[in-house]
């Protein structure tokens, strides 16, 4: 079935094609219409990639349907289950200026499967990185919450950030994600997808 493939681990190795890129790494905020022509660029890109089926060097390509799209509707759950869910997801919440709350829950999910004696440090570093108050990518949970999980963050267990993840969880379920099925990024996706299928 048609599809477009995307990359398994990073949507943005694409070989070098300075114009596929899709700006990672960069340190102003990208505004909201650019995000559309990222991932303009970044669908045209792939064009050659569903015609031949080249796969990208170092990653293992995954191979995107409509079903598949039109699944990630039903559910945020379903969404983060996809790893081409959480990549498109992911440079829309960029889009919002919210990155941080996917990148704070896959964080979460990542640590929940650390080995016991890796924990302290992988604790340290999501605690750094988001929760504590003047971290670089502060996730957006109340004082109380912050406190608590810097608290479990000293001794740390693999549920220190069950309460915090569910929160921005809940966050991106309640506020992000309906905008996300709405936006012109989702909904042409999908378009595009279900054009190339019936084909």
């Amino acid at each position: 079935m048609p599809g477009f493939f995307f990359p398994h681990n990073n949507m943005t190795e694409l070989n070098g094609k300075e114009d596929c890129k899709l700006a990672e790494g960069k340190i102003h905020k990208k505004k909201q219409k650019a995000f559309g022509a990222d991932l303009k660029n970044y669908l045209k890109c792939m064009v050659p990639h569903i015609e031949s089926g080249i796969k990208t060097s170092n990653s293992r390509s995954v191979m995107l349907s409509a079903e598949e799209v039109i699944q990630w509707s039903q559910s945020l759950e379903k969404l983060l289950a996809s790893q081409s869910g959480q990549g498109v997801f992911r440079e829309f919440l960029k889009s919002e200026f919210s990155e941080e709350n996917i990148e704070f829950w896959l964080a979460c999910e990542d640590y929940k499967k650390t080995k016991s004696d890796h924990l302290h440090g992988k604790a340290e570093r999501i605690y750094e990185e988001f929760v504590q108050s003047d971290a670089i990518k502060q996730i957006n949970i109340d004082y109380q919450m912050r406190e608590a999980t810097a608290k479990k963050a000293r001794d740390p267990t693999h549920t220190s950030f069950d309460e915090a993840q569910k929160t921005v969880y809940i966050l991106m379920e309640r506020d992000s994600y309906p905008r996300f099925l709405k936006s012109k990024a989702y909904l042409n996706l999908l378009n595009q997808l279900q054009t190339n299928t019936s084909k």
